[in-house]
């Protein structure tokens, strides 16, 4: 059992035999009385999001996590497979865990695997990946007045919007995090 003082962003618990993790913390202080703990967690088998408060001093059941390095091979259908980078074991997995970071993967990239009882349950990818433009359109001469940004496709299939002078061909970097063009490499 943890206390809910240490909830922090990323945090992992089980409460009502769901397990959650951690989108949003904060911390409220009043003059008098106990402190209250707002949290935001999103239910990770089912998806959807929780919004609770807690007394300080409450406590919620800790959960013992597994991270494996892994190495994404490719994708079938809704199926995304994944080489252990320790047992060479190749774990499948289905497309709404992956959720928006389908855009993100590519080929031979390695990511962090999270597993709870031997279920994997969660990803994590780097910070930035880099990727290659497939399909951009024509910048018009003359749009250098104001910061014009233009619509671009990229190998895996993400559209980003990215500067006018980024063309068919180039590789850019873009922030996993927000899915933003970072710089071109």
């Amino acid at each position: 059992m943890i206390d809910v003082n240490d909830l922090r962003k990323g945090v992992t618990f089980l409460l009502d035999g769901s397990l959650y993790k951690v989108l949003e913390y904060s911390h409220n202080k009043p003059g008098r009385g106990n402190a209250t703990i707002r949290i935001k967690a999103r239910d990770i088998r089912r998806g959807n999001t929780l919004e609770k408060t807690f007394q300080s001093g409450d406590r919620v059941k800790d959960v013992r996590l597994d991270f494996h390095n892994v190495q994404y091979l490719f994708r079938d259908g809704d199926m995304f497979t994944f080489m252990d980078m320790q047992t060479f074991d190749q774990p499948a997995i289905k497309s709404d865990l992956i959720g928006d970071y389908a855009g993100l993967l590519k080929e031979g990239m390695e990511v962090k695997l999270t597993y709870f009882d031997n279920e994997p349950i969660d990803i994590e990818l780097p910070t930035s990946v880099d990727l290659e433009v497939v399909q951009a359109d024509v910048a018009v001469r003359g749009d250098t007045a104001t910061n014009l940004t233009k619509k671009v496709k990229t190998e895996t299939g993400l559209e980003v919007q990215v500067p006018n002078f980024v063309n068919v061909g180039d590789k850019i970097r873009i922030d996993t995090r927000t899915n933003a063009y970072l710089t071109r490499v």
